[in-house]
């Protein structure tokens, strides 16, 4: 893949995985790994879950690493202590070639280009993973390793996906296979009982801070904000400030907040701006928040308190009044599937973006308690 090529295992403006310094927020997943290291019993293939962005690649490259530059314990008498970090120094020269792009028992599988139309397929295939099949014949050099890091595994059609199943039925000698999926129930039933799974959590308000301190991004946006609209996403949280979230959020927060009269000129201004030309990142953008301020209008209503944290300023305020009991909180429920299911279609058929925002903001009206 070239330089200027797209980069499915990345945000785009952040940090790659494989630079990352350092894994925030996910100990508990490296203690494991380690232990199973340490007792001489590494599984031949990882499943590394959990929601998008929380750290699941930038974990799989430090355990590609590790196992590349870490000999086997072997339980002798002049056997090294356990392990008890993936850290490896950045000069080890598994580090630099690892950083390079150059590490021999290393392959990374993501989504590739499409030869014939040169735009990046939705889906890995099946040659992507018979790829494979050279890589591990390849000798190790010095007997070592081979690491395959898939990103994401969730993302494999059909073809690909038993390719890969018939190599974790007949493992190569050797190789360890990382799979990253944010939907594990996705995947073929054979192929997860097959890996061994790590759970990786969300981080919260100040493990978010530190994340967004080391992901190599200028974050100016609040970092609990942050953490709140993403769920404890770090990669959401990144993309969120990449693409102006926060105001995004707070601008709808406020739109809302004139409900059962809404301002006509906020909401055609916001319907306006999302349907820019080539704004089609920021419109599905809008929509993700639209449907996250839906759901915490849900809740607070079904469970009479707003959320512990704010989003943005006076958000508490509006959906509390917006959202004052259980049966308010139910009409927020179902106008919140309503929408979704009308947004997906419009999106779908390519209807007009400023009269799907308007429509949508129209059903928010009257959903609203009068």
């Amino acid at each position: 893949m070239t330089d200027d090529a797209p980069q499915p295992d990345r945000v785009e403006g952040a940090r790659h995985p494989r630079d990352t310094p350092k894994l925030i927020g996910q100990s508990a997943a490296e203690a494991a790994f380690l232990d199973a290291f340490n007792s001489g019993k590494l599984h031949h293939a990882w499943m590394l879950t959990g929601p998008r962005g929380v750290g699941k690649a930038t974990l799989a490259w430090r355990i590609a690493r590790f196992l590349l530059a870490t000999p086997d314990p072997d339980g002798g008498m002049f056997d090294l202590p356990p392990a008890d970090t993936l850290e490896i120094d950045p000069e080890h020269p598994v580090a630099r070639r690892v950083a390079a792009g150059a590490e021999a028992g290393l392959k990374s599988v993501t989504r590739t280009l499409n030869p014939d139309t040169k735009k990046m397929r939705k889906q890995i295939v099946v040659d992507d993973i018979r790829a494979l099949n050279g890589f591990f014949q390849m000798s190790a050099a010095d007997g070592g390793r081979r690491v395959v890091i898939i990103d994401d595994a969730d993302e494999m059609n059909p073809n690909a996906a038993n390719a890969l199943l018939k190599m974790l039925e007949e493992p190569p000698e050797r190789a360890i296979l990382l799979l990253l999926s944010h939907q594990p129930s996705s995947l073929l039933p054979t192929i997860r009982s097959r890996c061994r799974t790590l759970r990786l959590g969300t981080l919260d308000a100040d493990q978010m801070a530190e994340a967004l301190a080391g992901s190599g991004v200028e974050v100016e946006d609040d970092p609990a904000a942050l953490s709140e609209l993403s769920g404890g996403s770090v990669g959401g949280a990144l993309r969120l400030s990449l693409m102006g979230g926060v105001k995004t959020y707070a601008d709808l927060v406020g739109l809302i907040s004139s409900l059962p009269q809404m301002d006509r000129g906020r909401a055609i201004k916001l319907a306006e701006a999302a349907a820019q030309r080539g704004g089609e990142a920021k419109l599905d953008l809008l929509f993700t928040l639209l449907d996250l301020l839906l759901v915490r209008l849900a809740r607070t209503g079904a469970t009479g308190a707003p959320p512990a944290r704010a989003a943005c300023p006076d958000e508490i305020t509006v959906l509390q009044r917006l959202s004052p009991s259980p049966a308010q909180g139910r009409a927020w429920a179902d106008a919140a599937q309503q929408i979704s299911d009308r947004a997906r279609h419009g999106l779908a058929v390519n209807l007009d973006p400023a009269a799907l925002v308007l429509d949508t903001l129209r059903q928010i009206g009257q959903t609203a308690p009068r």
